[in-house]
């Protein structure tokens, strides 16, 4: 029981946040001095949106630099204020300075909002504190947020990646008996793809976040992460296996109906999937796995693919099912691979300055429209007399996240939970409680809106602003005349969030869909070349349909959120997600030909390089169709056609059923260009982003 609490991802982290935050009141109240107590825990929210909580080899490194940026961050504005330099001029300076950060990497980009966050508290602050307050407080409270943190990750020191692998094991439960269930409905690939794209795009997410771990720990040095490296590798073969698909519904359609082939395989799939949530629970809770088998329900598989012999459906089941029960069982990889290194590079602050000079950089675009919706919030604030707008910029911040539906469903959130919070704070002060009974109660909604955070933003808010309220009670005894200008701040920052997510510089995801189907072809390129060399090193073949897999994601991530933008073109996007299918079954078909290159099942050089030709060929075609509106040539599956044999192996077959999704796709693009949306990046005729 005790495991199952401490251990437990929500609980463990609402645990590190409710202390770290109340700590610093418990010692303030005991020895008299609780507003001191109460300003030192808002240094807390500045660390988190940095992401200083991240277990980091460099991890006090990060928090040295975290704090220092804070305290300059306090010390310019009470400075720049001082000198009678306007507030707004002040927010979008700060903006563009501290905006840099987002060009090194991007774990070093968030120190961007978190210092921006630190100059508005510090603008609350100014004038009832002493100048030299803000930075110290900053500094003490990082080092003190740093020293509890380390403390806490000595003790837990593998959790982090333990629960992102117990999701991992649990998704892919999900993903497994998710996809055949659907056996006999996938004739109808518009409504049963789809949702089995987004489980398999959780997966990837899943493990580049844990290659991402890997990376920032140097856990492939480090003994302690042994048995969580191997069962990080037994979850790549686990979603090798479990990605593939046969695609051939006539076949499923005959075997189903010749034979109880459908409940045998759903039973297969129900059995592996209670075993991977079990392993789940295994890896989170520090518990060794236990035995397994699964030899009854894979001999029933096997009589149905020696019965149906021409059909390929139970000899395709019985092959993966096998291999999955192996690892289950074994808990041991199929082959050794070395865990390739993460491919994102930081860049040195200099070679990230000149970066960030340029007018196309990223990370200048998203600062300027920070500073622009900052400074247009100050000037609200001096319009309506208010010396120190802080709330509104800070709702600025809170709920400004990287994309359109991001950013409305924050506010959404942030505005409907602020609002029952302060309906709630609004009666509860009616009711004179003492300062202890409201520590108390501040306590206990701390914690409780932790443990939802991550789940319901909205509702953690609700929690959030009451103790908020509380906490202006106790520092000024005005908290009942916080409620109403408080919500009409929280109101007026949604909004101007909103707007400049708008209409400032929008990353329209409808525009960025032609250069991520850009990349996603280039990566099945990648992968193409290495799966048709001679000799093809396991490894590299598990790097590059890893990228694969990613690169579609970006595609189909793309697709997702314009579907929720305004004023899209239904026409396009409809064409558009029926491409996005296409390129989804040449990643299936690059996952199955991965699993057969490193049983070396491969074609003899000379085909093989006939068919490495074709498919580039082909991919070179669509990529001209994304970069290029004028007439069309000749399909992709003409110039292939001469490699279509009538007696085929079985990776021939997959480089002829990948050649006919590309045909498809090419016509598709040759239709879908022209209903393209005309904004944004679309008003360029042609990429001119570097590929990769």
């Amino acid at each position: 029981m005790w495991r199952r609490l401490i251990y437990h991802p929500e609980v463990n982290y609402a645990l590190r946040q409710t202390i770290v935050l109340c700590l610093p009141v418990a010692v303030g109240l005991l020895f008299g001095s609780l507003q001191n107590g109460l300003l030192f825990s808002l240094v807390p929210a500045c660390c988190n949106i940095a992401g200083l909580d991240t277990l980091h080899k460099r991890f006090f490194k990060r928090l040295a630099i975290g704090g220092l940026l804070f305290a300059l961050s306090s010390t310019l504005i009470q400075v720049l204020l001082h000198l009678a330099v306007p507030l707004p001029v002040v927010m979008f300076g700060l903006a563009l300075l501290f905006g840099v950060t987002g060009e090194i990497s991007p774990l070093h980009g968030r120190l961007l909002p978190a210092a921006l966050i630190a100059a508005i508290f510090t603008l609350g602050l100014a004038g009832n504190v002493p100048f030299g307050v803000p930075p110290l407080l900053y500094i003490a409270g990082t080092a003190w947020y740093g020293l509890f943190n380390g403390l806490w990750f000595w003790l837990w020191k593998e959790q982090p990646m333990r629960e992102t692998l117990s999701l991992l094991y649990r998704e892919l439960a999900d993903y497994i008996e998710a996809k055949y269930s659907l056996l006999t409905q996938h004739t109808d690939p518009e409504t049963a793809l789809p949702p089995l794209f987004a489980r398999q795009q959780t997966v990837i997410d899943l493990i580049a976040q844990v290659y991402q771990q890997l990376h920032m720990l140097s856990a492939t040095h480090q003994q302690q992460y042994k048995r969580l490296l191997r069962a990080f590798q037994v979850a790549l073969d686990l979603q090798e296996h479990i990605a593939v698909s046969l695609h051939q519904p006539d076949e499923v359609q005959k075997l189903v109906e010749q034979s109880h082939a459908e409940a045998v395989i759903r039973y297969n799939a129900r059995v592996i999937a209670a075993r991977l949530r079990v392993l789940a629970d295994d890896i989170l809770y520090h518990r060794p796995p236990g035995r397994f088998t699964m030899a009854g329900a894979l001999s029933a598989l096997e009589k149905i693919a020696e019965r149906n012999p021409d059909n390929p459906v139970g000899h395709f089941c019985y092959y993966h099912f096998s291999r999955i029960a192996r690892l289950l069982r074994t808990q041991r990889p199929l082959y050794r691979r070395d865990v390739m290194a993460d491919n994102q590079q930081r860049l040195s602050f200099w070679h990230a300055l000149i970066s960030y000079c340029s007018l196309k950089s990223m990370a200048l675009r998203n600062a300027a429209r920070l500073g622009v919706i900052l400074a247009i919030g100050s000037s609200f604030g001096l319009m309506f007399n208010l010396p120190k707008p802080y709330w509104i910029l800070m709702t600025v911040m809170f709920v400004s996240q990287n994309g359109y539906n991001a950013t409305r469903v924050r506010i959404q959130h942030r505005a409907l939970g602020t609002l029952a919070g302060l309906f709630i704070a609004a009666g509860t002060l009616q009711l004179e409680l003492g300062d202890g009974t409201i520590l108390l109660c501040m306590l206990v909604l701390t914690l409780a809106a932790y443990l939802v955070l991550r789940k319901n933003y909205g509702l953690a808010m609700t929690g959030m602003t009451v103790t908020a309220v509380y906490t202006l009670q106790l520092l000024s005894l005005n908290g009942a005349h916080f409620l109403v200008p408080r919500l009409v701040d929280t109101l007026l920052g949604c909004m101007l969030a909103f707007g400049g997510m708008l209409w400032l510089w929008p990353q329209w995801q409808s525009g960025l869909l032609r250069k991520n189907a850009h990349l996603a072809l280039e990566r099945d390129q990648e992968a193409l070349r290495l799966l048709l060399q001679p000799v093809a090193e396991p490894a590299a073949l598990a790097y590059a349909r890893m990228r694969v897999n990613q690169g579609h994601n970006a595609l189909f991530t793309s697709l997702s959120q314009a579907m929720r933008e305004p004023a899209f073109n239904s026409r396009y996007l409809s064409d558009m997600r029926l491409w996005v299918t296409h390129s989804q079954f040449i990643v299936e078909h690059i996952n199955a030909m991965t699993i057969l290159a490193r049983d070396h099942y491969m074609l003899t050089p000379a085909l093989a390089q006939k068919y490495l030709a074709a498919c580039e060929v082909a991919l070179q075609r669509c990529q001209q169709r994304l970069e290029y509106d004028g007439p069309s040539g000749e399909s992709p599956v003409a110039q292939a056609a001469d490699t279509q044999t009538h007696s085929t192996t079985l990776m021939e077959r997959h480089l002829q059923r990948i050649l006919f999704h590309l045909g498809v796709m090419h016509t598709i693009s040759s239709v879908a260009w022209r209903q393209r949306p005309q904004h944004g990046r679309w008003l360029s005729r042609r990429l001119s982003e570097p590929r990769g």
